[in-house]
């Protein structure tokens, strides 16, 4: 059976969708799998970066920076030595009398879920010029599940154009708000976006306070953004990398699951050809298996040697497998496990001709030092260096 075959009834079965792409044409064997040493999550270094992101009408430019640039800043925090273990959450902002004054998607490893809900967000709102920065503060340090691991890094990025009311009497001011972040060991920076004369002092103050960084981008954010050559093929590539996942499981177990592949669809019929080619190069690389595999993929945790095939109750397999023998599972999960590992390959390769290709054009540009990518990189590089992470290849873009 071609393995192409058996992954698509497989996801048909599981999830309802029929997902198909060409056949890689070779036979492989167990010298094909990957041979990295499996790490155990909890042994790895640990980020957890939060997004406080003002959502008001003058922000659309800026939405739109983070929703095109939130693979790369990913990969360039993964790009870190040791390979940290990394989790992205969100707080999206407006004021009272809004639609909503708070928005808050906690930290997670699963990236395309908490990118799908980034796609929902929308530049609406506002209207005086101070928001309820002091209410988003405080969401983003007390509502998270921040990791507990004492040498974790754990930062928050302000981003927005406009000061905090302070004049609302049942806020917690941000000076408390802070203290606490400080207690708990997250940092606080802040982006100012534009410039607004009455936001760089409280902007600057929360960050001093926070022994966090200050800095400023133009309104939109000012990211570097260059399509390649490389870009459409890095699409497919990650496209068909999805395609290998199969879940097994508890119907439970495959209803989360599920929710993640949705998130995938939504992915890739909403996000440039740009971000596919960014969140490809994020998958194939060394910190994005937690993202791409999400929880009980079969592939993964039989060939790494973390469950045996045996040990699974054919009920909790997908269907398809269900009905062959033991050699046949086997021979059909290597197969899908020697085509991932094509994939990757293939991705590494061009993800790295991608990387000198906008080298040089960065270059050309005349560098990107007031660029939100590389200033957010300065202050990642900076502060992480306590945690015991030790960044040299300069921001993704």
């Amino acid at each position: 059976m071609k393995t192409t075959i058996l992954a698509t009834a497989l996801l048909a079965t599981t999830f309802g969708a029929v997902l198909s792409y060409p056949t890689i044409q070779a036979k492989y064997n167990d010298d094909s799998l990957p041979t990295d040493p499996v790490i155990a999550p909890q042994g790895k270094p640990k980020i957890d970066v939060v997004f406080v992101l003002d959502t008001t009408g003058s922000m659309s430019g800026l939405i739109q920076t983070a929703k095109d640039k939130i693979w790369s800043i990913a990969t360039t925090m993964a790009s870190a030595q040791p390979t940290p273990e990394i989790r992205i959450g969100l707080v999206g902002y407006r004021d009272r009398g809004d639609q909503y004054v708070t928005r808050v998607i906690d930290l997670s490893s699963d990236l395309d879920s908490v990118y799908a809900e980034l796609m929902d967000f929308q530049a609406d709102g506002g209207g005086d010029t101070p928001e309820s920065v002091n209410q988003a503060l405080y969401d983003a340090v007390n509502r998270m599940s921040w990791t507990r691991d004492e040498q974790a890094y754990r930062a928050v990025f302000l981003v927005g154009d406009a000061p905090p009311h302070m004049d609302y009497p049942d806020d917690v001011k941000y000076p408390e708000i802070v203290a606490a972040a400080k207690a708990r060991g997250i940092l606080v920076n802040t982006v100012q976006c534009g410039n607004i004369p009455e936001t760089a002092a409280p902007w600057q103050q929360i960050a001093s306070l926070a022994h966090g960084t200050y800095f400023t981008v133009e309104q939109a954010g000012g990211a570097v953004a260059f399509a390649t050559p490389f870009d459409d093929e890095l699409a497919t590539l990650s496209a068909r990398l999805d395609d290998t996942r199969l879940y097994y499981g508890s119907e439970e177990e495959k209803a989360r699951m599920r929710h993640k592949v949705e998130a995938t669809e939504k992915f890739h019929t909403l996000a440039s050809v740009a971000s596919k080619a960014r969140r490809g190069a994020f998958n194939a690389s060394a910190a994005g298996d937690r993202n791409m595999l999400g929880e009980k993929e079969l592939i993964d945790d039989v060939t790494s040697g973390r469950v045996d095939l045996d040990d699974i109750a054919p009920g909790s397999l997908p269907a398809p497998l269900q009905a062959m023998a033991p050699a046949e599972q086997e021979e059909a999960i290597l197969r899908v496990a020697g085509e991932r590992a094509e994939l990757k390959r293939r991705i590494g390769r061009l993800a790295e001709e991608r990387d000198n290709y906008l080298e040089k054009k960065v270059v050309e540009a005349g560098g990107a030092k007031d660029s939100l990518d590389q200033k957010i990189y300065d202050a990642v590089r900076e502060q992480a260096a306590e945690a015991g992470l030790v960044y040299s290849d300069g921001p993704d873009y």
